[in-house]
């Protein structure tokens, strides 16, 4: 892991942040009652905590997508930040950056593949995919060993499974699984 990485990974406040992404990816996957319907696309997410805001150099913008920063500036805008995350989960398209104090970059990107930079073939060598993984999460783990990035979340539309990736590692949870022994059905 980088020194970037382990210095803000370590950090009270970029731990916090990572847990409100992944609590609103898990309520947004949660709130979404059509999972079961064939052939229904669910709401998808794909956050990136990037400790650099020089990012340019691996990622595309997505056309017009776009992160409602007029709404929602911060990831700490506790009830504009939720309801701005349901939105653009079913009606946005593409990876949302976010600053590690929190604050939301408006355009929403691509991330590239490892390997298609200079240099970065390496940190392909660092990365495992799981078969549950679609091209959202293969490229949140690729993502994730960058030395700029800190850790991504995402939802996956197909199925609501929530995971975060950090330094190519996966933590992910089954739509089933969130919320554990206190969820109600």
């Amino acid at each position: 892991m980088s020194s970037l990485a382990i210095e803000y990974g370590s950090h009270e406040r970029v731990r916090e942040l990572i847990d409100r992404l992944r609590f609103c990816a898990e309520h947004v996957s949660v709130d979404f009652d059509g999972w079961e319907e064939p052939h229904v696309k669910g709401p998808g997410l794909y956050f990136a905590v990037v400790a650099d805001r020089e990012y340019g150099s691996y990622v595309d913008p997505m056309g017009d997508n776009r992160w409602p920063r007029d709404d929602c500036p911060s990831v700490f805008e506790e009830n504009a930040f939720v309801e701005s995350t349901e939105s653009v989960a079913l009606e946005g398209d593409g990876g949302i950056v976010v600053a590690v104090d929190g604050e939301i970059e408006s355009q929403m990107v691509r991330f590239r593949d490892l390997g298609t930079g200079s240099g970065e073939d390496d940190l392909a060598d660092d990365v495992a995919y799981e078969p549950w993984m679609g091209s959202r999460h293969m490229s949140a783990i690729e993502t994730s060993v960058r030395p700029e990035v800190v850790a991504t979340v995402t939802l996956s539309e197909e199925t609501g499974r929530v995971s975060v990736f950090r330094d190519g590692e996966a933590e992910s949870t089954t739509r089933s699984e969130i919320g554990g022994p206190w969820r109600a059905e």
